[in-house]
């Protein structure tokens, strides 16, 4: 075991009050670079900030739109605290992506058409990334991101930003 200079003491006999130092300088300030780095790719990751409009995706205002035609149907798969914050888009409809019969309720939504135009909704279009992979895997065709969200992301200001109406759930 290597004992740290600093504490021994001239007499060359480790100093047995002194516990060994765990981390020096270097240590800490490496630790601490590792922590920030670690924490602007989280908040990065929280907040989208590469989305972009593409394609498969489309703009906040091209989804108002969209839906208020019917050409779409638009989902809001945040849960029910975020809908009494900001309300639902216009258009829209509130489903809670958490439910256990999620899929089931979609299905109600569409009228049982898995290649129905349907575009997902959250608040910064991670959730709605996610779960337009998950419909795709069963079974539906047509899935649609709106990947600026409700709050905003790196695909645009976002729905609430942007002024478009909002209705109570």
């Amino acid at each position: 075991m290597t004992q740290d200079k600093a504490n021994i003491p001239a007499s060359g006999q480790p100093d047995a009050a002194k516990p060994p130092r765990l981390f020096g300088r270097r240590g800490f300030i490496l630790g601490g670079v590792g922590v920030c780095i670690a924490g602007a790719v989280a908040a990065g990751r929280w907040f989208n900030v590469s989305a972009t409009v593409g394609n498969g995706a489309l703009s906040a205002p091209d989804a108002h739109a969209q839906a208020i035609a019917g050409s779409i149907t638009l989902i809001d798969i945040r849960r029910p605290d975020e809908w009494a914050r900001t309300g639902v888009p216009e258009g829209g409809v509130p489903l809670d992506m958490r439910r256990d019969d999620f899929i089931d309720a979609l299905l109600v939504q569409v009228n049982n058409a898995t290649d129905a135009p349907i575009a997902l909704i959250c608040a910064r279009g991670v959730r709605s990334r996610r779960m337009s992979t998950r419909l795709q895997q069963a079974g539906f065709t047509t899935i649609i991101d709106v990947p600026e969200g409700m709050l905003g992301s790196g695909a645009g200001p976002g729905w609430v930003k942007r002024g478009l109406p909002v209705v109570d759930a």
